[in-house]
């Protein structure tokens, strides 16, 4: 996302605002939409330079949750077999019209199904940036010994101040966080080799920013929808108006793990 903004936004309606990013499509991964409108800060570690560093060294690679593909495509090495998999219909379409044409696998696979098409130790890599939910039994199931796992994952009560501005504060419960994730990977006889995490300024220029966000990034609040939340969207258009960009903040770690052996 840039970080200008575009002065004209701040004189439109809220209507126009909030029609305008209700039409926009959100399939993909792609956030161009959102140039001008918000920003985000990125982690330190640069993922897509840490996955193409791995992929480099690799024979075969599964890359989980590909969204649309753009993040896989745009990795700078490929190892000669890759595969990837997408669960919702609009973004497997999408990946598999940006990924087959240059030789990778696209694999859709069930929502919410654990389990993964794959014969064990079919992968010596398999990588994901922002899964859904990680299945720590079959991730190391298709490693092969001496496989490597790298993921940067969603971290807890990411974007909590825009929940709680929404839809309140963000419900209770098991959440996840690196530290579960560690524990998750161990128990899957995995050994973690690398943990980080960090905190990162997102900035929302305009109502419209945060329609479109919340279409496109579904977990942050389940069941959204303009018609559901229209009264809080108003407050907050009307506080963004106000007193300028509403800030929140993205958890984000990146976890890597290796399965034992040669």
């Amino acid at each position: 996302m840039l970080v200008l903004r575009a002065d004209w936004q701040a004189m439109r309606t809220f209507d126009d605002l909030v029609s305008e990013a209700e039409a926009a499509p959100v399939e993909g991964w792609d956030f161009s939409w959102l140039d001008g409108r918000a920003t985000e800060e990125r982690p330190p570690w640069g993922y897509s330079r840490v996955a193409a560093a791995r992929m480099a060294g690799v024979s075969t690679a599964l890359d989980l949750d590909t969204g649309g593909g753009e993040v896989l495509a745009a990795l700078a090495h490929w190892p000669p077999h890759l595969v990837a998999t997408e669960s919702w219909p609009p973004n497997t379409e999408r990946a598999a019209r940006l990924l087959r044409p240059r030789g990778a696998w696209l694999v859709a696979t069930g929502e919410g199904d654990p389990a993964l098409p794959f014969r064990d130790g079919a992968f010596d890599l398999v990588v994901s940036r922002h899964p859904v939910a990680t299945w720590w039994d079959e991730v190391a199931r298709v490693l092969r010994p001496g496989g490597t796992f790298l993921a940067q994952e969603i971290g807890p009560d990411t974007n909590a101040e825009l929940h709680e501005a929404i839809a309140g504060p963000v419900p209770a419960g098991e959440k996840r966080s690196a530290q579960r994730s560690r524990r998750l990977a161990e128990e899957a006889g995995l050994a973690v080799t690398d943990l980080r995490e960090a905190s990162l300024r997102v900035e929302f220029y305009d109502i419209g920013a945060v329609v479109y966000f919340l279409r496109k990034v579904v977990w942050t609040i389940p069941g959204f929808s303009v018609a559901r939340y229209r009264s809080e969207l108003a407050a907050l258009h009307e506080r963004i108006q106000a007193n300028g960009p509403f800030v929140s903040h993205a958890q984000r770690f990146l976890i890597e793990a290796h399965k034992p052996g040669n």
